[in-house]
């Protein structure tokens, strides 16, 4: 096997229907950005209620991909 390197960064992805659609999101987002994302940690699960009382689903995720 070879040895490998990953760099880790951290997304934020919001969402108003649920914490897995915020997950999804910060990664449909980081993925446009980056190539070869290969796994990912939720961190925070947090939300927002705006003036209105709509509710913001919010998921911190660290995102991995390797180096080359």
């Amino acid at each position: 096997m070879a040895d490998k390197v990953f760099k880790k960064f951290t997304v934020v992805g919001c969402s108003s229907e649920s914490y897995q659609k915020a997950v999804e999101v910060g990664l449909s987002k980081a993925s446009e950005s980056l190539h070869g994302l290969a796994w990912f940690e939720v961190k925070e699960m947090r939300g927002g209620i705006g003036p209105d009382g709509k509710i913001e689903w919010q998921a911190g995720i660290e995102v991995a991909f390797k180096l080359d």
